[in-house]
Parts: C-alpha cells; sequence; structure tokens
C-alpha cells in the first residue's frame, strides 16, 4: 500500500504540471518565449524524476561544514593510540620523550601495548582506544603512535557523531592514511598527515609538525626539506622532479597510494575531484605502482584533480625483473596524459624529513619552485 499510495502521489502530481504548462504554454506564451518555458519546465521535471540521494548522501565532505580543531598549545595533553600493528615498549617510551620535547603531556591507555597477532589488540579494543581518545575532555589532540596495517578494519566501528562534538588535532600517516580521509568525509574534521609516534624524531618533521598544530600561521608556505646526505641525493627515489608544470588550487587529500586504493569501492571511497591528490609509498615495486595508479586512473574522479603532489616512494624503484620501467617512467606514464599541474619528490612519507599537511584544508601547489601553500588556517 505505501508503495502504491506514492504512485498515485506522484503521478497526480505531473498530471497537475502538465496541466499548468498547457494553460502558460498556449495562452500566454510567445513561441520564442514558449521554448524558453518547455526547458525550463523539463529541467524541473528531470529534478522530480531523481532519486533522494542523486546529490550526496549524508557522508559527504559537500554536505557537511567542515571542523577546524582547537590547535595544540604546550602543557595540553595527547592521546597516544595504535589503531594499526603493534608497537612495543621502547619505541613508545621514544615517542613520550618526543612529545614531552615539544612541551606536550603524553597519555595512553593500556591497550596500546597488547597484541593480537600483528595488530596492537583485537578490532574492538583498537577502536575503543580511538573512540575513548575524542571522548576524552581530558585529551586535546591524538597521535598515532605507528602505522602499519588495521585501520581499514575499524572504520565501521569509530564514533564519527562522537568526533563530531569532540573535534581534536588527529595525526599519522601510512595506514592512518584511511582514518585521516574516512574521519574528514564522515564528519568534515580537519585531519593532519604527518610523523606517527615511531618516525617523531627529525628536526625538519618536528619543527614542520608544530607550525601546522601548535603555531599555525595564515598563508602557510610549506617548503622541501634540503636533502644534505650525498647518497640519499643521488638516489632516484629522491629525485625532484616536474611532471606537468603549472599551478593548481584545491583541497588536499590523499596520503598512502596503497590505502587510497583500499578504499575504492567502500563508504569510505575518496572523491578527488577539484583536490590536491596526495601520494606516496614505501617497498612497492615499479609493476605495482603501476597497477594502483591506472585503477585510480580508470575511477570517477582522480582525473579531475586540481593536481597532484607525489611525495618520496621510498623503496619503490627496485624490481627483480631486469626489463622493469623504473619508479620515474611510470609516474610519468600514468600521470603525464592527465595534463595536470604534478610533481614528484615532495618532503613527505616514509622518509626521515616529513612535513605535516592538513587534510581538507584548501592549498595552492606551485610546481616551478615545489612549494604547497595553505590557503586557509587548518585550526580554529
Amino acid at each position: 500500500m505505501p508503495a502504491f499510495r506514492d504512485f498515485k502521489s506522484i503521478f497526480f502530481a505531473y498530471l497537475v504540471l502538465f496541466k499548468f504548462i498547457i494553460f502558460r504554454l498556449f495562452l500566454y506564451r510567445p513561441m520564442q518565449k514558449r521554448r524558453q518555458f518547455i526547458g525550463s519546465v523539463l529541467g524541473i521535471s528531470a529534478t522530480m524524476m531523481l532519486p533522494n540521494d542523486a546529490f550526496g548522501n549524508g557522508n559527504s565532505i559537500f554536505e557537511n561544514e567542515r571542523i577546524f580543531p582547537p590547535q595544540l598549545r604546550k602543557g595540553n595533553v595527547v592521546g597516544l593510540i595504535a589503531p594499526g600493528y603493534a608497537i612495543n615498549e621502547e619505541v613508545l617510551e621514544e615517542a613520550k620523550t618526543a612529545l614531552r620535547a615539544m612541551g606536550l603531556v603524553p597519555y595512553h591507555t593500556e591497550r596500546i601495548l597488547s597484541k593480537h597477532g600483528y595488530f596492537s589488540n583485537t578490532d574492538a579494543q583498537r577502536v575503543k582506544d580511538v573512540n575513548h581518545m575524542f571522548a576524552n575532555p581530558d585529551v586535546d589532540g591524538i597521535l598515532c603512535a605507528r602505522g602499519g596495517y588495521g585501520c581499514t578494519r575499524i572504520m565501521h566501528l569509530v564514533d564519527y557523531e562522537s568526533i563530531k562534538k569532540n573535534p581534536k588535532v588527529f595525526i599519522g600517516f601510512s595506514d592512518i592514511t584511511a582514518l585521516l580521509n574516512g574521519i574528514f568525509t564522515e564528519t568534515g574534521l580537519i585531519t593532519f598527515h604527518g610523523p606517527v609516534g615511531s618516525t617523531l624524531n627529525d628536526p625538519y618533521s618536528i619543527e614542520q609538525l608544530q607550525k601546522v598544530v601548535m603555531h599555525p600561521q595564515d598563508q602557510l608556505l610549506i617548503q622541501n626539506a634540503k636533502i644534505k646526505n650525498q647518497r640519499i641525493r643521488e638516489n632516484p627515489e629522491y629525485e625532484r622532479y616536474v611532471i606537468t608544470p603549472g599551478i593548481g588550487e584545491g583541497r588536499l587529500l590523499g596520503g598512502s597510494l596503497t590505502l587510497i586504493n583500499a578504499l575504492i569501492g567502500t563508504p569510505h571511497e575518496i572523491d578527488f575531484t577539484d583536490s590536491l591528490v596526495c601520494i606516496e609509498d614505501v617497498e612497492e615495486a615499479p609493476y605495482r605502482i603501476d597497477r594502483m595508479l591506472t585503477q585510480l586512473l580508470a575511477g570517477q574522479s582522480f582525473s579531475k584533480a586540481a593536481g597532484i603532489l607525489f611525495g618520496v616512494s621510498a623503496g619503490c624503484n627496485s624490481s627483480t625483473n631486469p626489463d622493469s620501467f623504473s619508479l620515474k617512467e611510470v609516474i610519468m606514464d600514468r600521470i603525464g596524459p592527465l595534463k595536470i599541474p604534478s610533481v614528484y619528490g615532495m618532503s613527505f612519507g616514509h622518509v626521515a624529513q616529513n612535513f605535516t599537511f592538513p587534510i581538507g584544508v584548501k592549498a595552492r601547489l606551485n610546481t616551478e619552485d615545489m612549494t604547497l601553500q595553505l590557503l586557509e588556517r587548518p585550526l580554529g
């Protein structure tokens, strides 16, 4: 019965609309005006026929207002979590020492040092730590202690409504890419692609993190680290080059290429339309990078990006196949034809010098000097 009543309602609505068209069209409109009127009515009719979710669903970042978290200040409490792989006590202590050196107070639950196979805990316990840190009023920010695998297993268990009500700085990279982009998509909260606790040991990385989450500036210009080590400078994986010149502007999205692809086909698949896409990975052979980029190119939104920034893809230029393409050849072949402002070699990823960038904030990529400028303050 409800479906029948809906059909009757639609039928009578169109009947009234048809009578209105005939009356207005032939009694009051000259021929040219009739054509214009018919066009506008057809547009209205098409809109009426669209399903309710044709303009996006409740999880769309276009329907969620962005939320800018409060900045971190000296004396603030930062919760440490391990939403993926297990972490040992020595690494945890090093992360706590680094936070204290920044003037922050580390905090964690007993769950962080547990082990469940290769995970730091069961799915239920790991997501319990995530939800606890956001809901706890005594915690001011959250830093993932390490990456590894596991975040995609808990995304459907995250309390996104609690995150909306308790916005906080949330920092991490690698596998944390899934949570960074998923939280932004679900809630609008600006998240931060930056060092995890186990990599917070480089002066450049620490300085860049502080500039973004503790000392926010208007129009912050992010510049690449200076590579002083000759061996690293000669490593082709660290080469800095322009794929397609130009200036691109859009909101920052992305992170680990593996995790970007892992989200395809899920409720948290990333829409890259008009965005600056940030990409990095580690220990993936060129053919695997080729395969993942090809999958993105076959999707709906990647080719509509405003710009593409590759970080350093450490360990991704090696192959056991002597006929393999190099990493650079793969990237130039896959990304070059898009004719979108693109660069490779920015200072982020699985490298010692890792700058922090906010997911969801509007920014500008300038390929000429390989800089990234934030066009908005990332914090409230």
